[in-house]
């Protein structure tokens, strides 16, 4: 009888053990580790992490031993004794060999993880280029967002591709510039430690904007270290940076602040006097329940004086050059404020809660002139924009993940809402950016999104399905300080926005996927009201189909067939006032992406970005798709760590495209190499970083624009551009502490 007992509490003991299917990986300071691969080689099974480090594994015995391989760190076993795994990991060197192919709607995020492994940020405009075939381009002084091209849009300042950091959103709507305006200055680039991204409309959580794409950047919840940094280059360029860590070695909290200053005059004749500052803190403390919280704050300011684009005939007949301006008083000055409160809560084993509630304050002035002197011959054609802005919201996610033997699935829903509240949305003819000559629009506008979705993730052994479904719901409120008698006008619409992705994973180095779905963007509050609320959220339907592949150990490829629809809309033109109508849209391309470790100090990776943008209701030949870009590549080689040197040879490169709809006109390409080196010493790291290393004539952005000068009798339509950067020097020194 005894022994039957025993045995019967020796079986039940190792049942126990079998069912063992939690743990949690952490680095060296407590912190956990996302994405992190667990593997049983005994049985062939894995698992990975999810944003709190926690992960579930079955069919795992006392005894049996797990690998644990993460990105930048040390790989990792750990033999089972208890039932409570916990595993810490320790900081080391980038192998692209340690990276396995998470079986994950998102695996391909695996991409910027090893981009900023080798090759680190250092400016605002580096961190969107980080997403594979994303080009970028500024033209107003520095301070402006920048133009942004992706999938065959010009996507304008971000109308088709959802922007935010830490949950809070970048993206403005209803903006008296242009809709979506995203403007990441306010971004501290060495802040920056995750860069999720994904192109079309294919995830739950991801809804206005998220058309071509989205971007969410995180920023680091500690500093290794204490920094400050001076740099200093051609123009008058001038930028210092400090990095400082107030908590040092705490296991459960962290706190820090960065600054930043800039100045530059840039290349052109008449200097930009641009300058910025950046002030970003952010806290974070781990609860006894393994709750992270965290409070960030920042706020940035910037003015600038800006050329603005010039026309291709006064260089042409060499009245000014190609850095110089017809009216030289644009410019502007923009702030913003932001408050931001997050919490990543567990439940159970197998629940968890994250949030975040987020506030901004945000004032924007900004004076171009486009046309010089078509409409007024007198006074010139400048405008004013102008808005001050309010903006709150909160977004929650419930994650709730069901393990069974055969089967796992997950369930996220997501709930979420966001108001913006502009006052005085001004457009006004200037002069001289004093005298207001003439007001064009002036309202408040109120909008409001509230949001729902669910999203799951079914695992049946190699496969991985993805249905999901989006509901949003937009109230629209504007007032029209103009109108004689005081009314204010108000529209709403829904939006539901289905989605179905598939996954097969053949192994960890080979997976397919599948990934269609609907989205959407919606439209400026004076759009809504001019068109009575009808057509105001036009839908976009997309399809991916494309692999992520490991032929070798140290070779990364993925590449990608995509098709993308858009329905009828109406745009909101800004810098005129007035609502214009565009039709349907059709795009098509194909993506690929190569990243290979030489050794185990150098890198190479290339990007190949292939579209066929056409409107769909006009006739051929006239009907492509003013400044969408048709190809595109950026790639380069890169080092780390090598005897204290790092660094890299990088190029961008886009193809002419058309510049109107029947491609009289063509927008020309550029190639652009740029080069970059650091030493490290001890505690200095001495830096040199050269823009436009061979010195390439190149236009940053351009525009089919119809325009006239003060001594021309009839108006012309050409090339207007904003020059690129020519060789560009900086050097550059960091203490670390």
């Amino acid at each position: 009888m005894k022994i039957n007992l025993l045995l019967l509490l020796t079986f039940l003991n190792l049942t126990a053990f079998s069912q063992i299917h939690k743990g949690i990986v952490v680095d060296e300071n407590g912190k956990p580790i996302e994405n992190a691969t667990i593997s049983n080689p005994k049985l062939n099974t894995h698992s990975h992490t999810n944003e709190g480090g926690i992960f579930n594994i079955d069919k795992v015995n006392a005894g049996d031993t797990l690998t644990i391989t993460a990105l930048g760190y040390k790989k990792t076993d750990y033999i089972i004794t208890d039932t409570e795994i916990k595993i810490v990991m320790q900081s080391d060197s980038f192998k692209l060999e340690e990276v396995i192919i998470q079986s994950k709607i998102s695996a391909i995020n695996v991409i910027s993880k090893i981009d900023l492994e080798t090759t680190p940020v250092n400016s605002s405009q580096e961190i969107l280029r980080k997403v594979p075939g994303l080009f970028i381009g500024q033209h107003a002084g520095g301070g402006k967002a920048e133009q942004i091209f992706l999938r065959g849009f010009d996507i304008d300042h971000g109308t088709d591709i959802a922007i935010s950091v830490d949950g809070l959103p970048v993206n403005m709507v209803s903006h008296a510039h242009g809709q979506g305006y995203a403007d990441l200055h306010f971004v501290i680039p060495e802040t920056v430690e995750k860069i999720d991204f994904g192109k079309g409309t294919y995830y739950a959580n991801k809804g206005d904007f998220a058309t071509a794409g989205y971007v969410d950047f995180g920023t680091k919840e500690k500093l290794d270290f204490s920094s400050i940094r001076i740099e200093a280059g051609q123009f008058n360029t001038f930028r210092t940076l400090g990095m400082f860590d107030l908590l040092g070695n705490n296991k459960k909290q962290s706190a820090y602040i960065a600054t930043e200053y800039i100045v530059t005059d840039g290349p052109f004749d008449s200097p930009q006097n641009f300058n910025r500052i950046n002030l970003f803190g952010k806290y974070s403390f781990i609860l006894e329940d393994s709750s992270r919280f965290s409070l960030t704050a920042s706020r940035f300011i910037s003015k600038w004086d800006a050329s603005g684009q010039i026309p291709q005939r006064l260089v042409d007949d060499g009245t000014i050059s190609r850095f110089g301006s017809v009216d030289d008083t644009e410019g502007g000055s923009t702030s913003r404020a932001n408050f931001n409160l997050s919490i990543h809560k567990p439940i159970d084993e197998n629940t968890f809660l994250k949030a975040n509630t987020f506030y901004s304050n945000y004032k924007f002035e900004l004076f171009s002139n486009f046309t010089f002197f078509l409409e007024d011959p007198v006074n010139g054609d400048q405008i004013k924009q102008k808005e001050n802005r309010n903006i709150y919201g909160i977004n929650a996610e419930l994650n709730k993940n069901i393990h069974k033997e055969s089967v796992d699935l997950l369930f996220q829903l997501g709930f979420g809402l966001r108001n913006d509240a502009t006052k005085d949305t001004e457009l006004s003819h200037t002069l001289n950016r004093r005298t207001t000559l003439e007001p064009i629009k002036l309202g408040d506008i109120d909008e409001s999104n509230i949001f729902t979705y669910l999203n799951s993730e079914i695992r049946l052994g190699k496969w991985l399905i993805n249905p999901a479904l989006r509901l949003d719901y937009f109230k629209f409120g504007y007032q029209d300080k103009l109108a004689v008698n005081y009314k204010t006008q108000t529209e709403s619409q829904a939006k539901l926005s289905p989605k179905l992705n598939f996954v097969y994973s053949q192994s960890n180095d080979l997976q397919f996927y599948l990934k269609t779905g609907t989205g959407f963007h919606s439209n400026d509050t004076r759009v809504v009201i001019a068109n009575n609320g009808k057509e105001i959220l036009p839908t976009a339907i997309g399809t991916d189909l494309g692999t992520i592949w490991k032929p070798f150990p140290r070779l990364l490829i993925n590449s990608a067939l995509w098709y993308l629809y858009l329905q009828q809309e109406f745009v909101y033109v800004g810098d005129a006032g007035v609502v214009e109508p565009s039709g349907k849209t059709k795009r098509a391309g194909f993506d690929l992406g190569i990243r290979y470790q030489l050794n185990d100090y150098f890198f190479f990776n290339l990007d190949a970005n292939y579209t066929y943008a056409r409107s769909i209701d006009d006739p051929k030949g006239q009907n492509y798709i003013p400044l969408a870009p048709d190809f595109t590549s950026t790639g380069g080689l890169s080092f780390q760590n090598w005897k204290g040197f790092s660094g890299g040879l990088r190029y961008r490169y886009m193809k002419d495209r058309p510049a109107n709809e029947d491609n009289s006109i063509v927008a020309k390409g550029y190639f652009i190499t740029d080069f970059n080196v650091n030493y490290t010493f001890k505690k200095v790291i001495l830096g040199i970083a050269i823009e436009n290393l061979f010195n390439s004539e190149w236009n940053e952005t351009q525009f089919a624009t119809e325009s006239r000068l003060k001594n021309e009798t009839a108006s012309v339509e050409e090339i207007h551009f904003t020059p690129g950067t020519p060789f560009f020097l900086k050097l550059g020194v960091t203490y670390k502490f």
